[in-house]
């Protein structure tokens, strides 16, 4: 069923294989995505052909400055031929959510985002509503523009399960674009070959997976030594240790094992821990990136051998 999603998005988003795995990564794993990068690389085009892979409900949310909480969670009108209120639901309530441009939002909209990523609901005049699922909010942001933007709080960025960069194609890649682009757009013929029903019990089967105690120290290790490190000013917090556990389990799960290894966890260091993280000032100025620390972090951690 994986692999099927994997190469339907394929036909759409060429070259980007290890993209693709990240965002079905996340899936399994029950978790949200941020894609940071230049325009026109395919952001939106991965998630939405991601969504539309399976048979689920997706809504876009064109996140600018004008944007309220309201659009984004729903409201409240009041029926004067009943003479009562009725709640309208808001862009969140899908089960794929593509949040474009998030950083191009402000602080509170972005809020309104928060209790819907991590407790799977929203309270709107102290009603609470349950998300559909399975639920994903798929954010993207530019990260070279700066004027007009509101950079995303830690917080909000703790939610995200998975960083992604899809950076731009090979040139082979390129010209494969051009080629497919010649009469119609591919994304129009894509169809659906999973349903929601289909990911959910995959999310169940996911959870199954096996993680030696060993490798539980493993991940609470490589973790804790983000927050010991001279170059890193704030650590990763427990959750981010949830996630590596969580994503290594789906690693393992796509790659036909129900058993995690120690090369599942190192997979998933950067995509998981490199956005949780705050470097110090003066490893800022010396270009060295979240990135770089964390590749030194994984040298340093022994590995267990299984024994």
């Amino acid at each position: 069923m994986l692999k099927k999603i994997i190469k339907n998005v394929e036909n759409v988003i060429v070259g980007k294989r290890e993209a693709i795995e990240l965002v079905i990564t996340a899936l399994i794993s029950n978790g949200h995505i941020l894609l940071e990068d230049v325009p026109g690389v395919g952001k939106t085009r991965l998630i939405a052909a991601v969504a539309r892979s399976i048979d689920g409900s997706f809504k876009r949310i064109q996140f600018t400055a004008d944007v309220l909480p309201s659009d984004v969670t729903g409201f409240s009108v009041y029926n004067q031929k009943t003479g009562d209120f009725e709640f309208k639901n808001g862009a969140i309530m899908s089960q794929f959510v593509l949040a474009d441009e998030i950083n191009r939002t402000s602080p509170k909209t972005q809020a309104a985002l928060l209790e819907a990523m991590e407790e799977k609901q929203i309270s709107v005049d102290g009603v609470t509503y349950k998300m559909p699922q399975p639920f994903m909010v798929m954010a993207t942001q530019n990260p070279i523009e700066f004027m007009g933007t509101f950079p995303l709080p830690e917080a909000q960025l703790d939610r995200f399960l998975i960083k992604i960069s899809v950076g731009y194609p090979d040139a082979e890649s390129e010209r494969s674009v051009l080629s497919m682009h010649q009469m119609d757009d591919p994304f129009e013929a894509l169809q659906p070959v999973a349903t929601p029903e289909d990911i959910i019990n995959i999310q169940n089967e996911v959870k199954k997976v096996f993680v030696h105690e060993n490798l539980e120290k493993y991940i609470v290790s490589i973790v804790s030594a983000t927050r010991n490190h001279p170059s890193v000013r704030l650590g990763a917090s427990p959750r981010a240790s949830l996630a590596l556990y969580r994503t290594a389990q789906a690693t393992a799960y796509i790659n036909g094992r129900d058993f995690v290894i120690p090369d599942d966890i190192q997979k998933m260091v950067i995509p998981v821990i490199a956005h949780r993280i705050i470097l110090s000032q003066e490893t800022k100025f010396s270009n060295t990136t979240a990135d770089d620390v964390l590749s030194e972090i994984k040298k340093s951690v022994p590995v267990p051998s299984g024994k």
